[in-house]
């Protein structure tokens, strides 16, 4: 099996845009007749797409999404293996969670789930968190799944994912919003650092991709001493959405800019009649001498039939 098709084949499934898996896998396979067993071989690009995009899939006999990510090992630990995170996506306050334990990457199903005991010093304030977030992406994202965890490498620090996809493909367009923080109640100076990923596809009648990301720097909280876990889970989450709220009004900024400058620029321009010329009718034109050119017969070139004042 020549490497290079495995190596095109991974790329092609870990740029996958939000809800089309599923087509790339379709494509692939077409592609490949020869090669049936290509994508077996590739396991570990769905693993990595299922980790990156914060890939949900809904436990056996629960109504809740969980997420199959992975929480990598920080810069001070690089050899730390990678590990599925072990949270539960509803909030909760018992310290046992159900854990995906194995994930089928192709199928993006749930197998082998088993349940996780917490094993924390900060269990009440992560079901604050998860509490308080989960409220937040209720008020602002369509089918959210918040996750909240310790981290592998650093027990201290605690992770907080959200994802929030939104898929229309019967008008082309899908989209996923995914945001990141890590927070360390440390009880002098707490830390929290984030970054937020958004993923929007539209094809109809073209193929136009949004992918941007923005690192959240370091935001202030206030120290935890005193605090109850309520109180700085809500905290906590107060700065979140500000934050998120911030970058989307950036991106609605963004929009209109591109809007009126580089997209219009790319635009072909109407006739000024402000009418789509019909093509197949080409040949009935004239000329605004009034001769029958074949070229714009019927209609005066420059004259305003669409309505409008003349000048």
């Amino acid at each position: 099996m020549p490497s290079d098709n495995a190596a095109a084949v991974s790329a092609f499934v870990e740029g996958a845009p939000p809800g089309e898996l599923a087509d790339v896998i379709a494509d692939v396979k077409k592609l490949t007749v020869d090669e049936p067993n290509l994508l077996d071989s590739i396991t570990p690009a769905f693993q990595k797409y299922n980790e990156e995009q914060l890939t949900t899939v809904k436990l056996p006999g629960s109504s809740n999404n969980v997420s199959a990510r992975a929480v990598r090992g920080n810069e001070k630990n690089p050899g730390d293996a990678e590990k599925p995170d072990r949270s539960s996506s509803a909030p909760t306050t018992r310290s046992e969670m159900e854990d995906i334990m194995t994930q089928r990457a192709r199928v993006q199903k749930a197998s082998d789930v088993r349940s996780y005991t917490l094993d924390t010093e900060h269990s009440d304030l992560i079901s604050s968190l998860l509490k308080s977030l989960a409220t937040h992406s209720s008020e602002h994202y369509p089918s959210a799944t918040c996750i909240v965890c310790p981290t592998p490498s650093s027990p201290q620090t605690l992770a907080l994912l959200l994802v929030s996809n939104k898929y229309s493909p019967q008008n082309f367009w899908n989209g996923r919003w995914r945001s990141t923080y890590l927070f360390t109640p440390s009880p002098s100076t707490p830390s929290l650092t984030g970054t937020i990923n958004v993923d929007v596809h539209y094809y109809e009648d073209g193929n136009v991709r949004l992918t941007t990301s923005k690192k959240v720097s370091e935001m202030k909280v206030e120290a935890s001493v005193g605090l109850s876990p309520t109180a700085l889970a809500a905290q906590v989450v107060r700065k979140i959405a500000a934050v998120e709220k911030g970058y989307q009004e950036e991106l609605h900024r963004g929009f209109a800019r591109l809007s009126e400058g580089e997209f219009k620029g790319l635009r072909r321009q109407l006739p000024v009649t402000r009418q789509k010329v019909e093509w197949e009718k080409i040949g009935g034109y004239r000329g605004d001498d009034g001769a029958d050119d074949g070229l714009f017969g019927g209609v005066q070139l420059g004259q305003d039939i669409g309505g409008g004042r003349s000048r």
